[in-house]
């Protein structure tokens, strides 16, 4: 697929700034190439620190701007020192994208206590300090905008549909997007103009979604992974699995003024999983 560089999107995202958490890789990469490209500087925030200032040079070298923060987004220092880069480089911040997660892909009976605590550091306590972090920052932003600032937090249908797969994952995705809902409405009722909205993706094409495959695969007792695979897809009516493209896009939506009366409000990218 040809690059989307700079100056051949409409600039849906001009002028503001966002930060992208998870960004080193797959949907969070993604997603930053998509802002910067629609308009946006980009903060690249994630712990993966060669890979992270390698995304951030390529939108850069492709015209855009984006800046590296290493964050670990389980730590509020680490937060607070990533809002303080945003702000001191590009001067606000208009739009945060919760993106990075972690998957188990273990039966809720034989995950150990340590696996359940890392699960929720990152999907979980990752999310509410964000949110909670930039929330000063967004408002003041949201304030002298038409349409607000906006948070957008990448849930899964996995927080909508039961999982046998990882039952844990889904519920810390489920605590994902119920947040959603409420802290769009405790904002609006603090009239902080901040709107909030969740995107579920389904089975994505991304290293993550390789391990849903493989974990089907051991659970079911068996390890082929490219039969799991085979299955997974006959069930999309759509006829093929996801891309970080089709998150991406989505996400860049919810963030743009094209979405200005959007919030609490959850878009499903699942090539139509969980309309059956």
């Amino acid at each position: 697929m040809p690059a989307v560089t700079a100056t051949s999107a409409r600039k849906s995202l001009s002028g503001k700034v966002a930060l992208v958490t998870g960004a080193a890789r797959g949907i969070g990469a993604e997603t930053a190439r998509l802002m910067a490209a629609h308009g946006a500087s980009v903060i690249v925030a994630d712990v993966l620190t060669a890979e992270g200032l390698a995304v951030a040079q390529r939108i850069n070298e492709g015209g855009g701007s984006a800046r590296y923060v290493a964050l670990d987004v389980a730590q509020e220092q680490s937060w607070e020192a990533a809002i303080a880069v945003a702000l001191e480089r590009f001067g606000n911040l208009d739009v945060l994208v919760n993106n990075a997660g972690v998957f188990l892909g273990r039966d809720f009976m034989e995950a150990s206590l340590d696996e359940w605590h890392r699960l929720v550091a990152v999907n979980l306590t990752g999310v509410f300090l964000g949110t909670r972090v930039s929330a000063p920052a967004l408002a003041e932003s949201g304030a002298n905008s038409r349409h607000g600032s906006a948070i957008v937090n990448v849930s899964s249908i996995a927080g909508l549909v039961g999982s046998p797969l990882d039952p844990l994952y889904s519920m810390t995705k489920g605590g994902v997007t119920l947040f959603t809902k409420s802290t769009a409405l405790a904002f609006g009722h603090k009239g902080m103009r901040i709107r909030v909205n969740a995107i579920h993706p389904g089975v994505i094409e991304t290293d993550m979604g390789e391990q849903t495959f493989a974990a089907r695969a051991r659970q079911d007792g068996g390890f082929d992974a490219t039969a799991a695979r085979a299955a997974m897809l006959a069930r999309h009516p759509i006829g093929r699995l996801g891309t970080m493209e089709d998150v991406a896009a989505g996400i860049v939506f919810l963030a743009s003024d094209d979405a200005g009366f959007v919030t609490g409000a959850s878009l499903v990218v699942d090539g139509g999983l969980t309309a059956q």
